[in-house]
């Protein structure tokens, strides 16, 4: 949904190769509705760059300096990390915190995640029970 909606606002949009494979969403998917598939190197040209995770050094060597880094930075505690995200030059929005109110819940990646991740367990648990689950 969030691709073809940026592809319509007409971004170019860039999808890593399997990025989707976690998540069960095929790279045909995405192309499907206006992204390009391309590799993580691609970032490199990037003025936005969404991720799941924070950057790597590695990654991060390869991003230009200005750019726009948004993803879970997961900042407290890791010092040498976000002294990293400064020496890169890139602006880092750690998507954690969001304030969680009602107006912002679209985008509250703490619960989402959360939800994810029990959606998982349930259907996980389901393929290995040997009976039919009642209201599922």
């Amino acid at each position: 949904d969030t691709v073809k909606r940026l592809a319509a606002l007409g971004f170019d949009v860039i999808v890593e190769t399997g990025a989707g494979t976690a998540s069960r969403i095929p790279d045909e998917e995405f192309a499907r509705v206006g992204a390009t598939i391309g590799k993580a190197g691609d970032a490199a040209r990037a003025d936005v760059v969404l991720k799941v995770r924070r950057p790597t050094d590695v990654e991060l060597k390869g991003y230009k300096s200005g750019a726009a880094v948004i993803a879970i930075m997961d900042p407290y505690g890791n010092d040498a990390a976000v002294a990293a995200l400064a020496r890169a030059g890139v602006t880092a929005f750690s998507m954690e915190f969001m304030p969680r109110i009602t107006r912002a819940q679209s985008m509250d990646v703490l619960s989402s995640q959360a939800n994810l991740a029990g959606y998982q367990a349930v259907i996980d648990a389901a393929a290995e029970y040997d009976r039919a689950l009642p209201m599922m």
